[in-house]
């Protein structure tokens, strides 16, 4: 069997998930890498057949997506031509983790397609959802890359084709201990933002991880940080606690490690006030800014040793087992 992966570049998530799921779909058949998207700062140690910039956010850094630079980087002339042109019917099966020039080939040309994401877990009428729903991102939702076949990842599994996350083996067999720091990753939030706010909470050592920062550097008991894998990984999994939008891996991360969480989700990204309204089901404190009044919240949380217990046992075989089962069936 031939298979297409397609995945989602934009944020890190999707990529690092990708590093446990591709071994397992290589033992299905033939397997070819896609990726679209610009935001990612993690690199797949895999070859990849197929890139495109595709339909990618920008990160803001005050908070949300950039929409100027958003719009202007995309070209829906350019998305429909690769759209038209991809050639997904030279595969038995397409996988798509949320990518959209797949998703709609496959659409077009009536190409199996099977859904292999968290986004999709949103579509459930069982999930969580947040008090306000934005008409706008609940589309976008439904159709930027839709796919009638769904296998999905969340916090907890809430639905019968729906799984506990991905967690990656680096996690899974890491030496968890606590030190004396809390980590941060806040990717909409430029650095320049972050430390002087933090800086208030002067008895805390922080080390911020930040997609704007270039190099390293320290002032007082806070260190910055370029966003680095592997570097990330270690202060994570050494850390107090992680300070983190309400993206799906790092939050599932954090609370596999039995690390204390807070989260703060993006402006105007609907899928991480889904995953918010998730965190604050389970128990997760969720601060809905980063602002001066809100640093009372954050200290809070840094003064308390409450935790949330979650049992994630390694699923992603059984995940991939019924998504190739689902493409079978349905081709």
């Amino acid at each position: 069997m031939k298979i297409l992966y397609a995945i989602q570049g934009t944020g890190n998530g999707h990529v690092t998930r990708a590093e446990d799921v591709i071994p397992i779909l290589q033992e299905y058949g033939e397997l070819d890498l896609f990726v679209s998207g610009a935001q990612a700062d993690v690199k797949l140690p895999y070859p990849i057949k197929y890139k495109s910039k595709g339909l990618s956010f920008f990160f803001g850094t005050t908070g949300g997506i950039n929409f100027y630079k958003t719009f202007k980087q995309n070209s829906s002339k350019e998305v429909y031509k690769e759209i038209k042109k991809f050639p997904v019917e030279k595969y038995d099966l397409v996988i798509n983790d949320f990518e959209p020039i797949s998703a709609w080939a496959c659409r077009k040309r009536e190409v199996p397609c099977v859904g292999l994401s968290h986004q999709s877990a949103l579509l459930s009428p069982k999930v969580p959802k947040p008090k306000n729903i934005d008409p706008v991102g609940e589309w976008l939702l439904h159709n930027y890359a839709p796919t009638k076949l769904n296998v999905s990842f969340h916090f907890e599994a809430y639905d019968s084709n729906i799984f506990t996350p991905v967690i990656r083996k680096g996690i899974r067999e890491c030496k968890n201990e606590t030190k004396d720091h809390y980590t941060v990753y806040l990717p909409a939030y430029h650095d320049r933002k972050l430390v002087p706010l933090l800086a208030k909470i002067p008895h805390v050592r922080w080390h911020i991880f930040s997609k704007h920062a270039n190099k390293p550097y320290h002032i007082g008991k806070l260190s910055v940080y370029p966003v680095n894998k592997e570097e990330f990984a270690a202060s994570m999994t050494s850390a107090k606690g992680i300070l983190c939008g309400a993206g799906f891996e790092t939050p599932a991360e954090t609370l596999y490690l039995n690390k204390k969480l807070l989260v703060i989700p993006m402006k105007s990204q609907l899928e991480q006030h889904y995953n918010a309204a998730s965190l604050k089901q389970l128990g997760v404190p969720v601060v809905k800014k980063l602002r001066k009044k809100h640093l009372s919240k954050i200290t809070e949380w840094i003064e308390t040793e409450n935790r949330v217990t979650v049992d994630y046992k390694n699923v992603t075989a059984e995940a991939v087992a019924r998504a190739i089962n689902l493409g079978r069936l349905n081709s």
